[in-house]
């Protein structure tokens, strides 16, 4: 094995390698757990507490009632869900079933709900009762030939559970009844192979239309298995609790919260939507996690809440977060670890890559502006931008390209788009960065992201890190727009901390003493609220879109 130079920042304990990996499933590891720790808490909800056996017997008995209504081996069956119980039950109901599971965004609107569901072609999506009507809308221009209703409160506590008052259409069904019909019916016998693609998940809809990733039950067993590594010093063990705040229709909620967390037997504190702040505060005071991650909006949201401002919450129950999917700006993390005491850990990595790529060590050395380093079998390279078959030495910066067990299987039915993200087992992630001598890897931005103002470059990162070190900056967004002079100019959304005042001209003065001038916004738009996925991830691409929809009316 060449010895490469992330190896020697590893933390004490931690192997450079899991191979062999062994030749298990999630679905292994949730059997396992069952039979050694069958009390032994599976997630919470609401107040309810779900042990492995009650979970276990819950997904076979979905796993019953799909195979008895005609779901076959690598069907798909689709969700519309929010973080509840029910997810947790589709999913791996839909895998023993030996069907493959596509959750999807609850916020789709239809024409993104017809391209997600005639991709994979499913013909019965599970979806929480306030969106039945809209799935109904378009369920014309799919295939679908089931919709399976479920409410908020279904797996909730007995005393909170409401009658359905709403009517389903005939050969609909509500999630509850279509259960209770085969509850009796025998265990599924169902073996899925470890290489059986288990999952897919959507990807690339803040870069253009969104693409199925198929991911396999070793795709998802491998990063379980790292991330679990990652914790040799022990920090979570099977009685710290895991907050489930991520969407579990996204790659970080559903492998990089769920199937690590399944791996070190971890119990899963279940969040409906980690918007309501409220709920989270509740549910962290209720479980007290080991461990918590999230996004960088959600920290400072949290930071805000007036609970947190006041000291009124005790996150000493937290042994570290986790923080991914968007980049965490220094100002975060340090507020953060100050006010709460719980270090960040920041995470790099794509659906396409099951989840992680590369993760900060929990007891090494933190260094500003790097997403961490790459977990044991995992590889990183640096390619040309101009010339993808040009490997640069690490030091300098290109294109990173990663390789590993978590390399997803490719994109459902679109072999080109597959052969363009994935040569030779190399995943070319279209993000700009580069290494350090101790492997620690840094990311400056995306290929597409990319602003020319008078032909020069420009990345939105580094304007962004520039705003948001300014104290009335809460949040900012940069993208080239275009310019009649430039012809396409740096454009940045702000949002101000509560209180805070600044003009256009001030931001900009301020940024002109710390970026060349051609990297200094040229436009400021100072905004309430910025467009974002669930999943926090500030949509760029639809700001550009509204600028170049001023331009031509």
């Amino acid at each position: 094995m060449a010895d490469y130079p992330w190896y020697k920042s590893y933390d004490a304990g931690v192997p450079h390698s899991l191979a062999p990996y062994p030749e298990i499933t999630l679905l292994d590891v949730i059997a396992d757990t069952t039979r050694e720790m069958p009390d032994h808490t599976f997630m919470y909800f609401k107040g309810r507490y779900f042990s492995y056996k009650e979970a276990s017997r819950l997904f076979e008995v979905m796993a019953s009632s799909l195979i008895a209504n005609g779901v076959k081996q690598g069907d798909r069956v689709a969700t519309m869900l929010l973080n509840t119980p029910q997810q947790l039950i589709a999913a791996f109901g839909t895998m023993k079933a030996g069907a493959i599971f596509v959750p999807l965004n609850p916020l789709y609107n239809e024409d993104e709900l017809v391209h997600a569901l005639t991709t994979v072609d499913a013909e019965i999506i599970i979806v929480w009762d306030l969106l039945y009507a809209n799935v109904k809308k378009i369920q014309s221009r799919t295939k679908l030939k089931k919709v399976i209703a479920t409410s908020l409160e279904d797996y909730m506590l007995p005393e909170a559970k409401k009658p359905h008052g709403m009517q389903l259409e005939k050969g609909d069904v509500w999630m509850d009844e279509f259960m209770d019909k085969h509850a009796k019916d025998a265990a599924p016998a169902i073996k899925p192979g470890i290489d059986n693609t288990a999952l897919i998940l959507f990807s690339g809809g803040t870069t253009g239309a969104p693409k199925g990733a198929m991911l396999s039950f070793r795709n998802m067993a491998a990063v379980g298995l790292q991330t679990s590594s990652w914790n040799k010093l022990g920090l979570i063990t099977h009685d710290d609790y895991t907050m489930a705040l991520m969407p579990l229709f996204h790659a970080y909620g559903f492998n990089g919260v769920i199937a690590s967390s399944i791996c070190v037997r971890s119990p899963l504190a279940i969040v409906a939507n980690p918007r309501d702040l409220d709920d989270v505060i509740d549910t962290i005071r209720k479980v007290r996690p080991g461990s918590m991650p999230g996004v960088p909006t959600l920290f400072i949201g949290l930071m805000a809440h007036p609970e947190v401002a006041a000291g009124k919450v005790d996150f000493t129950c937290l042994k570290y977060c986790l923080s991914g999917a968007i980049p965490l700006m220094v100002e975060t993390k340090q507020r953060w670890e100050a006010m709460t005491g719980a270090p960040i850990l920041e995470a790099y990595g794509l659906t396409e890559s099951t989840v992680v790529f590369t993760v900060g060590p929990l007891k090494g050395q933190w260094k500003e502006g790097a997403v961490g380093l790459p977990l044991p079998d995992v590889i990183i390279k640096f390619v040309d931008v101009a010339d993808p078959d040009k490997d640069l030495p690490y030091g300098e910066e290109g294109e990173v390209v990663g390789k590993g067990p978590q390399v997803m299987q490719g994109y459902w039915n679109n072999p080109k788009g597959t052969a363009e993200m994935i040569k030779d087992g190399w995943l070319y992630t279209g993000d700009i960065g580069y290494m350090d001598k101790d492997g620690y890897l840094y990311l400056t931005s995306r290929k597409k992201d990319l602003i020319k103002p008078s032909g020069h470059q420009v990345w939105p990162k580094e304007v962004e890190e520039i705003l948001a070190t300014h104290p009335a900056v809460a949040e900012a967004c940069v993208a080239g727009i275009p310019d009649a002079k430039q012809v396409e100019a740096v454009k940045a959304w702000v949002i101000l901390r509560p209180g805070e005042k600044i003009t256009e001209a001030e931001l900009q003065a301020y940024c002109k003493d710390k970026l060349t001038a051609y990297k200094v916004p040229k436009y400021i738009d100072f905004r309430e609220a910025l467009p974002k996925t669930l999943v926090g991830k500030i949509l760029r691409r639809v700001l550009q879109e509204e600028e170049k929809a001023k331009k031509s009316t």
